[in-house]
């Protein structure tokens, strides 16, 4: 009995070991046929999903009660929120967005007007929204509308940098992730009490990009100096494919400016965006056109751009509208588009409440190769092989 049970386990231990071998073999054969593709795939030839705003936490309770009864249009279109960043990229998104308010000496934007507002309206107060005084600090603040709309899951740019620098890190194989910066510096009409906001000056976007720099170190972001290479433009780098490969890419990060009527603020002083960290969004053949937002595009323009070599970032659904009646006409339209970057409100891992409204590549992959630009052989499972599942 006893030779018979040594026998047993000899036996059982050998088709394990026979069972492991092949699994790593698999393994190593998919890692070295996603090595192959890596080689001839540029970052412009595949496309991820976004998250829009995507620090935004939403609202308190008794904050939503008082904007209900002060402006029910504006709380159905600020109604949504995300899970921290982190969260987010381990769902599945490979895009985000980051709204920085300038705060050079910090205490700015520390007590908003809603909190006095609700106090005076007899509305209990809810928890701080910043309870570690972050808000005071200098520094770039991230949020939506001053004195309003300023629960964020991460209160300072430096923060919302650390969180996905630490996330990039623990994924080392992790397709690009595209941080999509929007400057702040509007003052909403209709709230004449709300703290002026500083418009960006080429000082602050000096400080932006040295906060950006104290947290991710050279050579873990895509610099528009590596993608112009020896070309006199971006314009003419994209055009000629100089995107890197994925092989060059994997692991890194690439920033993006959202508002365009900054960028000559921007470009000042560095031409092409010579010694600058954010892709502008340009305006097509101009020195510093790589990057070009297309939020409302037809179809044929943003394939048109894709076909020239820009980066694209478009959106599905705004203002809560597309997902309360689970209209999905936008969506399935950007859906067939060739832009690498796909902005919602609701990715798969974080659905509407209200319809299920969600926004995902077939299959809920993480990223597939690019409809419009895309080599004739690639795979979209080798991108990301690991898929997210909705919901989760």
């Amino acid at each position: 009995m006893t030779q018979q049970r040594s026998t047993s386990m000899v036996l059982k231990s050998t088709a394990i070991a026979v069972a492991f071998a092949a699994l790593t073999t698999n393994a190593t054969a998919q890692l070295s046929e996603q090595q192959k593709q890596d080689q001839l795939v540029h970052l412009n030839q595949i496309q991820v999903i976004g998250s829009h705003n995507s620090y935004h936490s939403g609202f308190a309770p008794n904050e939503r009660k008082f904007l209900e009864a002060k402006s029910p249009k504006a709380l159905r279109a600020l109604d949504y929120s995300h899970a921290p960043l982190d969260k987010q990229l381990t769902g599945g998104v490979r895009q985000v967005e980051i709204d920085i308010f300038a705060d050079p000496q910090g205490g700015r934007y520390a007590h908003p007007a809603i909190v006095r507002q609700m106090a005076a309206a007899g509305l209990p107060a809810d928890p701080d929204f910043d309870p570690n005084y972050e808000m005071d600090k200098p520094g770039f603040k991230v949020m939506h509308v001053q004195d309003l709309d300023q629960r964020s899951t991460c209160h300072t740019f430096v923060a919302c940098l650390t969180t996905l620098r630490t996330w990039s890190k623990q994924h080392p194989q992790h397709l690009p992730i595209f941080i999509l910066v929007e400057t702040k510096e509007d003052t909403p009409k209709d709230m004449p009490y709300a703290i002026k906001a500083l418009p960006f000056t080429a000082e602050l976007f000096d400080a932006m990009d040295a906060e950006i720099r104290s947290v991710f170190q050279p050579g873990e972001y895509i610099t528009p100096d590596e993608v112009r290479g020896n070309a006199a433009s971006l314009a003419d780098a994209v055009h000629a494919g100089n995107w890197p490969t994925l092989a060059k890419a994997r692991g890194r990060v690439v920033f993006l400016m959202d508002q365009s009527h900054v960028g000559p603020i921007y470009t000042a002083g560095h031409p092409a965006l010579k010694g600058r960290i954010l892709f502008t969004n340009a305006v097509a053949g101009a020195p510093d056109a790589a990057f070009i937002e297309q939020n409302g595009g037809t179809k044929a323009a943003i394939d048109d751009l894709v076909q020239q070599g820009y980066l694209i970032r478009t959106r599905t659904d705004e203002g809560t509208e597309q997902a309360r009646t689970n209209d999905t006409t936008r969506r399935d339209l950007v859906l067939s588009t060739g832009a690498q970057m796909i902005s919602t409100d609701y990715p798969l891992s974080e659905p509407s409440s209200w319809t299920g409204f969600a926004v995902g590549l077939p299959g809920g992959l993480v990223a597939r190769c690019n409809p419009i630009n895309k080599p004739a052989a690639c795979v979209d499972a080798l991108l990301e092989p690991t898929s997210p599942k909705a919901g989760k």
